[in-house]
């Protein structure tokens, strides 16, 4: 009975550590924003928790893990490095990946992990290029060494010798150039990284700390102007967008600024009290920037600039040259001044 129970001591110490890993992963999914010390402590624990459980225990931590979309580099590093059968679901649907971890992730393993790496929804063109000049540098198979001893027991030319290298190189470059092409293709797309703000109209470090003051204080005045300042344009446009009571107009706009996405949230909270209310345990104000898109806010915002570039610059720019022409050519204001007063009462 005794050497009965020392048979079952093992897997029962195991089913137990199984239930401690999935237990430790079910805690740090719930955490939404899981804080530095916390994301330190989740690594603390689980690679040793992991390296003890069995391996489906395994399978199914990594797989709830490819869903959260924060994770300690070291974590997501170890993951990766796990065998194929393992990590597959984790480096082809985990956006906590940094790239530089998929690429020193493809350059220690095999070619199955590079293959999960290049079935991601989105590839950036940094890991892209390292797929390709990791392929370069692979070793050439034993076929060209068959090749290279068929062709040794044929007398060549010089000159045909430099042909059949120029046919090899040319052969070598069309092989690399159709490699680059597939993984483009099975990338899908390169979408902008949100942190790419090249070439558009961004918030200045001074810009948006002035934004979130007057936000957390609600002075409105000072708000729109700031906005108007950010935008380049003139404040009626700034008004205009901060009366859309929905907060839509004002979150699309923060959004093409590049604001950081908890200080848009806050912005949103302050001005719409109704967007402060929570759903799905995140406030609506969350959801309406979660779901917009930067290219199309961009887009949009833009539009209302040369909407409002025409309404009102060539305006303000015209007046001072009307009143300088009035004067140059008249040499008095008092019947301008007269008109107007009379236009307005006709319009009364």
């Amino acid at each position: 009975m005794r050497d009965r129970f020392r048979d079952l001591e093992g897997p029962l110490a195991v089913r137990k550590k199984d239930v401690v890993l999935m237990a430790t992963v079910s805690s740090f999914e719930s955490l939404s924003h899981p804080t530095r010390s916390e994301l330190r402590q989740f690594a603390e624990l689980f690679t040793p928790l992991f390296q003890a459980s069995s391996d489906e225990a395994k399978r199914q931590a990594v797989a709830a893990l490819s869903q959260c979309p924060t994770m300690p580099a070291a974590v997501a590093l170890f993951i990766g490095n796990q065998p194929i059968e393992i990590a597959a679901p984790f480096l082809a649907a985990s956006k906590a990946i940094a790239d530089d971890t998929l690429i020193t992730i493809a350059r220690m393993q095999g070619a199955a992990h590079v293959k999960a790496i290049v079935s991601r929804d989105s590839l950036s063109p940094k890991v892209i290029d390292a797929l390709v000049a990791l392929r370069q540098t692979q070793p050439r198979h034993a076929a060209p060494a068959v090749a290279i001893t068929e062709s040794e027991a044929v007398p060549l030319s010089p000159a045909s010798a430099e042909s059949e290298a120029e046919a090899l190189e040319e052969q070598r470059i069309a092989n690399e150039e159709a490699l680059r092409e597939r993984i483009l293709d099975l990338a899908g797309h390169l979408g902008r990284k949100d942190e790419d703000r090249l070439g558009l109209r961004t918030l200045t470090d001074i810009q948006e700390a002035l934004l979130v003051r007057f936000a957390r204080s609600r002075e409105a005045n000072h708000f729109a102007t700031a906005l108007a300042d950010a935008l380049s344009a003139s404040r009626w446009l700034a008004e205009r967008i901060m009366l859309d009571l929905s907060g839509q107009q004002l979150a699309t706009t923060l959004t093409s600024l590049g604001m950081g996405f908890l200080d848009a949230v806050f912005v949103l909270e302050r001005f719409y009290p109704h967007l402060a209310e929570q759903q799905h345990n995140v406030t609506r104000a969350w959801m309406v920037l979660d779901a917009l898109d930067p290219e199309e806010c961009h887009e949009r915002v833009e539009a209302w600039r040369r909407a409002d570039r025409y309404t009102y610059k060539p305006e303000a720019a015209a007046t001072p040259a009307l009143a300088e022409t009035e004067s140059h050519r008249f040499g008095r204001q008092a019947p301008v001044q007269r008109d107007m007063r009379v236009l307005g009462r006709r319009s009364r």
